[in-house]
């Protein structure tokens, strides 16, 4: 408990996530469980980075870690969804989810 007390208190003081908005992307900094991390190298034990995420554009990986963040949330626990603002298009792919017509886009 006290660990858990202290990285909270840590992420309090300026200059200790290196980044201000690094916070913004925690887990239920939205609302939403954290969409998965990935790191070098771009393939590891037949698992691959999305391409989403190695394209370059911000817009694109925005909209993907989006769309991962709902999905673990979706899985994990659907309760919260209750919570969230979803625009229709992320109520229609969870409707989508939940139908087992869309397979989760990489």
């Amino acid at each position: 408990a006290a660990l858990v007390l202290i990285d909270v208190l840590a992420r309090l003081v300026p200059g200790v996530l290196g980044a201000e908005e690094s916070a913004a992307d925690d887990s239920f900094a939205t609302g939403l469980l954290e969409h998965p991390q990935y790191t070098r190298p771009s393939v590891y034990r037949g698992h691959a980075v999305p391409a989403a995420l190695l394209s370059g554009d911000h817009k694109r990986v925005r909209a993907w870690k989006r769309q991962a963040a709902l999905r673990r949330t979706w899985e994990r626990r659907p309760n919260l969804l209750a919570k969230v603002a979803l625009s229709p298009a992320e109520e229609k792919l969870i409707s989508d989810w939940e139908e087992g017509g869309i397979a989760d886009e990489s």
